[in-house]
């Protein structure tokens, strides 16, 4: 009995909005990650080149990062549910052109009509750092990372089926018609959510658009309003964000290439991937509420370090360790950043801030993701990977050295 109301206590925010949020990604990240799985190799399968595959991720970060001010001003001015359920649904259907490309050229179109609805992103941070209590905040980010890995955690496996069954391009147009079905259904939920802003201010996406000078001022504007920490904060996430960018697209075409990973094995590492930050995400969130924020961030960093080095010169075996690093370091990055930034950023300037961090996130990471195919193809494809450890060193002594915990925790 004394366990069961410890439980409660613990969960006790699992209501609502959460549950509304949780269920919805357990339906779009089970779905999404399956043509994830094998993208880059899609992009090649149709034409494509490694620098064609970082062309692709430069238009579609650049895509998202042009709609963070807007979407960011709305969620502020508009509230977060109507913005959330609307570009849910237009996410949706622009996998229906993933999945009936024929060229990697309309691959560019669907990235860019699909990210352009993320523009709800801004107000679905907003509407989760407004729904979790304070202290709670760890447990609560680290929980959402735990529901959508669970969901993904078998999408590895749906995508060698389909692989084994149909081929690699075949393939890849089921698994995107699945993820219409499901991101449809995931919309329709969404539409239980409940507002969390109380706005009396009857601004249009329209009117987001007209002002968006107005939105990229008043977004930057914020941040003199915020503690330093949050700042230096972005800045560490900004530049993970970037090396994320750089590399990731290119993991599976560097294994099969210079591991000789098959495309079952490399199945099997991404269900491995999934499931070590399955089993840490809720320690993590746990530690970050017991001990703080900064520890547990400075942790990821040491361990996001390391996962390169093990990437590019192991083997097999090694490539298990390498991911389990990966792992840990983004169950331990997304439980302390998330709660450190609620902590810090006060309810009625989330919207801005995320928008603004966000925006700027983005376009690093596009211009991460052309450096990235760049150096893979013309330098070395080793060069994105050993930039990558390098970056992980200024992040680690800025998050020593001049991000502090706020005293007292925003609401």
């Amino acid at each position: 009995m004394q366990l069961n109301s410890r439980l409660k206590a613990e969960f006790a925010f699992l209501r609502g909005n959460m549950l509304v949020l949780m269920a919805s990604w357990l339906l779009m990240n089970f779905a999404g990650a399956i043509p994830s799985t094998y993208y880059s190799l899609y992009i090649l399968g149709l034409e494509g080149t490694p620098f064609i595959i970082g062309i692709v991720d430069f238009v579609a970060f650049l895509a998202l990062a042009l709609v963070q001010f807007p979407g960011g001003y709305l969620a502020d001015k508009q509230g977060r549910r109507r913005i959330i359920v609307t570009f849910t649904f237009g996410v949706a259907l622009s996998n229906l052109i993933f999945a009936f490309a024929p060229s990697w050229h309309f691959i560019i179109l669907a990235v860019t009509l699909s990210n352009i609805s993320l523009i709800y992103q801004p107000a679905l941070t907003a509407i989760q750092a407004d729904s979790i209590p304070p202290e709670r905040r760890g447990v609560g980010f680290s929980l959402g990372m735990f529901v959508n890995n669970m969901a993904s955690i078998l999408s590895p496996a749906v995508a060698a089926f389909l692989f084994a069954c149909c081929g690699l391009i075949p393939g890849m147009r089921i698994a995107y018609l699945i993820v219409v079905v499901f991101y449809l259904a995931a919309a329709f939920l969404r539409t239980k959510l409940t507002e969390t802003l109380h706005v009396t201010d009857g601004t249009s996406l329209i009117d987001a658009i007209k002002e968006y000078p107005t939105a990229v001022r008043q977004g930057l504007r914020v941040w003199k309003l915020l503690p330093r920490s949050m700042l230096f904060l972005f800045v560490t996430n900004a530049l993970s964000s970037f090396i994320f960018a750089m590399t990731f697209s290119y993991l599976v075409v560097f294994a099969k290439d210079f591991h000789h990973i098959d495309e079952f094995n490399w199945a099997l590492l991404m269900m491995w991937f999934t499931a070590s930050m399955i089993l840490l995400a809720l320690p993590s969130g746990k530690l970050t509420d017991k001990i703080g924020r900064k520890k547990p961030l400075l942790a990821s960093w040491i361990l996001l370090g390391a996962y390169p080095l093990l990437f590019m010169w192991g083997n097999l075996p090694i490539l298990y360790i390498a991911f389990l690093c990966f792992g840990a370091s983004n169950a331990l990055f997304a439980a302390s950043y998330q709660a450190l930034e609620a902590d810090l950023v006060p309810k009625e300037l989330r919207g801005k801030e995320v928008g603004c961090s966000q925006f700027i996130m983005y376009l690093l990471m596009s211009v991460g993701g052309l450096a990235g195919g760049f150096f893979y193809q013309y330098i070395s494809p080793m060069l994105p990977f050993a930039l990558s450890f390098l970056v992980t060193i200024p992040c680690a002594l800025i998050t020593w050295r001049l991000i502090h915990e706020s005293e007292t925790r925003q609401t």
